[in-house]
């Protein structure tokens, strides 16, 4: 029987249990707390610092590449590829992006340590694909971070 206090919000996304039926929690396979600065990010902290990289790559997009409004039609490629930008510079440079860093994220390398360049390429990539970082496994990481060897963990 899984304790109500061990459990997350349904918000909180895939992984949100913090302790599963075999007695682990999320991120303990990887050595990390259960919560707390250092403990895996959850789903809906992700979610929200996607979105504000998002709505940060629109609106750069709009304003000096003068991109049609999101609304308005056609918009090509021109903010994925600013996203992509953002996040190989910020990640590669301060380990954050600007929505990481609003919502208390950073990503590291799982052997210590922050992300390598190749990594935080491999991840950026995939990430821009969308699929890989739709497929989860039971701690929550996205197929982007597998096959980079990060994770997004919690600074606060």
């Amino acid at each position: 029987m899984v304790d109500r206090k061990d459990m997350g919000s349904w918000l909180d996304g895939p992984g949100a249990v913090t302790r599963d039926q075999t007695g682990e929690y999320v991120g303990q396979r990887l050595g990390l707390p259960r919560t707390g600065p250092g403990s895996l990010g959850r789903f809906g902290r992700r979610l929200a610092a996607l979105g504000l990289d998002w709505v940060a790559c629109q609106l750069i997009a709009i304003g000096l590449f003068r991109v049609p409004r999101p609304w308005g039609g056609q918009q090509g490629f021109t903010p994925l590829a600013i996203f992509a930008v953002e996040n190989l510079v910020l990640l590669s440079v301060a380990g954050a992006t600007l929505g990481h860093r609003v919502m208390g994220l950073q990503l590291v390398a799982l052997r210590g340590g922050r992300a390598s360049v190749p990594q935080v390429l491999a991840r950026t990539v995939l990430l821009c694909l969308a699929i890989p970082a739709l497929i989860w496994d039971r701690d929550g990481r996205g197929g982007h971070d597998k096959v980079a060897n990060t994770a997004l963990l919690s600074t606060r």
